[in-house]
């Protein structure tokens, strides 16, 4: 009697504390947040130049300084959290940040799971090889070994073509397995690839699959913050800021809208 017992005080404890975790200060209009001064913002710093790590730890790059950004926008101080990619959604969804600044891409399957904000960014999924490949398009990658990204758009875009992947925790070492010799091609975002070849990777770009939009995300059950965050990205982009952090990491804005 005395096991079962104690397997239901563990498991109400369990409950109380995800609830605990899960509990947020709401503000006067219905914004909820995890401190009600405070924007806590996740990002993966695993996505150079998006969000990537300094020596002392703390993230940088260019998700992080619009993350930055909307917190001032919103008038709260900005705080980041580092979470692995492939578990941001859940960690938006469950409250271990009020949202995720991550290049996160807009599609059907998140959207059942969050919100996304307008987009702060557009991009796409490129092809990248070897200097010496033979591969161009994505009719060339039937059969090969394509490594991409756990838990990317990236991943489930290369599964069109071919069913040889080869998984990393980030682009980045996928890139650098690549310029080292491993895999046939990588698919990543476009951006991405053309920054670590300026660092100097022995890779190339061949073909852009398709455009996408990246976008903050929040829980579906914080309409008020997400309101919040699109009137700041709003702000940022007609005061210049959001092209001005783009252009320091990309030497283009980004952030504008293909034609």
């Amino acid at each position: 009697m005395r096991r079962p017992y104690i397997c239901l005080l563990f498991s109400l404890f369990m409950i109380s504390m995800l609830t605990a975790c899960a509990q947020k200060d709401q503000l006067s209009d219905g914004t909820k947040l995890i401190d009600k001064e405070k924007f806590t913002f996740a990002a993966s710093g695993e996505f150079k130049p998006f969000s990537y790590l300094n020596d002392d730890l703390s993230m940088t790059g260019f998700d992080i300084e619009v993350g930055n950004a909307v917190g001032k926008e919103l008038g709260l101080e900005p705080i980041q959290k580092r979470m692995k990619f492939k578990g941001l959604i859940e960690g938006i969804k469950t409250g271990r940040a009020d949202a995720a600044v991550a290049s996160l891409t807009i599609n059907p399957a998140r959207a059942k799971q969050v919100a996304f904000s307008t987009p702060y960014y557009y991009s796409g999924p490129q092809i990248f090889t070897r200097p010496d490949s033979k591969i161009k398009t994505v009719e060339d990658l039937k059969g090969k070994e394509v490594a991409v990204a756990k838990g990317s758009t990236y991943a489930e875009a290369a599964k069109k073509y071919t069913s040889n992947l080869k998984m990393y925790d980030s682009d980045i070492t996928a890139l650098k397995a690549l310029s080292i010799g491993r895999h046939d091609a990588v698919i990543t975002d476009f951006v991405t690839g053309k920054s670590a070849k300026m660092e100097g990777y022995e890779i190339k770009g061949e073909q852009l699959i398709e455009r996408s939009e990246q976008a903050i995300v929040v829980p579906k059950d914080n309409p008020e913050l997400l309101k919040r965050i699109n009137d700041a990205l709003q702000k940022l982009r007609d005061n210049g800021t959001l092209a001005r952090i783009s252009n320091k990491y990309f030497d283009e804005d980004i952030t504008k809208k293909p034609e």
